[in-house]
């Protein structure tokens, strides 16, 4: 069975087996409360090679009562922007690109992510005394996808990044998982930026340091599994490429678009607090 996942501490899980580590890889375990950080550094060629990822940092936050629990919530957005401002330039100008097709639930993470974020660029530029130093310098967009736009998200992606020449580009996407505990519970951050729709068999081009000229750190939360993974690799072939979520999907894109998001305005706002965003995105 072919098993894919976009999820480095999967990947690792999967190939490590009964080994005690993998050449080329390191990962740590904290955990906090009900909710579990693992760090996986993917060290070298080696590491790279055996995960099927590329070299870089993958931080995932898994938080199984998130979607029930207001406190794990607030904890997991705090959490993400700790991730964030160690990887982002906070002082400069930050582009955040919500991926994937907006009008198929699983895949709206992004677009829906991008429409709660506190959006500052354009005041900062054209009004500069009008916000105080509280708010970082931030702008958006929401490409859609290459069937409904006929475009690469990649060049599109780029173009805009040409012109406002951000310090930082943030891509928010759906993942697939192979775990489905971690399917709608978990969120992954990556310094090495994304190959959209690669979980699903469906790579576009992908956005990095190398395509786009500017660091991106990748934000993604696994919404899909492989109906295969479920049923042990005993669907027949005309099933094999079936995705399957859960039952009360819009209530958890709701609330993970709502956590990355929020995530990503403690981050780069830096001195508001989580009540006053609250305040601000309600």
């Amino acid at each position: 069975m072919n098993i894919r996942t976009d999820l480095a501490v999967e990947a690792r899980e999967l190939v490590r087996g009964e080994a005690a580590e993998i050449e080329g890889v390191r990962a740590e375990t904290f955990e906090h409360g009900q909710i579990t950080k693992t760090v996986v550094d993917i060290l070298n060629d080696k590491g790279a090679e055996a995960l099927g990822k590329a070299k870089g940092r993958y931080i995932t936050i898994e938080a199984p009562e998130l979607k029930y629990s207001l406190e794990d919530y607030e904890t997991v957005c705090r959490m993400i922007a700790d991730e964030l401002k160690k990887l982002c330039r906070t002082d400069g100008t930050t582009l955040v690109a919500g991926l994937g097709n907006r009008d198929i639930t699983p895949d709206a993470i992004g677009s829906k992510a991008v429409s709660e974020l506190i959006i500052t660029n354009h005041l900062k530029t054209r009004m500069p005394g009008a916000l105080s130093s509280d708010f970082g310098s931030v702008c958006a967009v929401a490409p859609g996808v290459l069937g409904t736009t006929g475009i690469e998200t990649a060049e599109i992606i780029k173009g805009i990044a040409d012109k406002v020449k951000p310090d930082t580009v943030i891509a928010i996407d759906a993942l697939a998982g192979a775990d489905i505990r971690r399917v709608c519970t978990t969120v992954q951050i990556a310094d090495t930026g994304i190959s959209p729709g690669s979980g699903v068999g469906n790579c576009r081009s992908a956005l990095n340091e190398e395509t786009l000229g500017v660091k991106v750190i990748a934000v993604g939360v696994p919404t899909v599994i492989a109906a295969e993974l479920l049923a042990g690799g005993e669907l027949p072939e005309e099933f094999s490429g079936l995705m399957v979520t859960t039952k009360d999907i819009d209530l958890v894109i709701r609330r993970m678009s709502k956590t990355v998001a929020n995530g990503i305005n403690m981050a780069l706002h830096k001195d508001l607090t989580f009540r006053d965003i609250e305040s601000i995105v309600d």
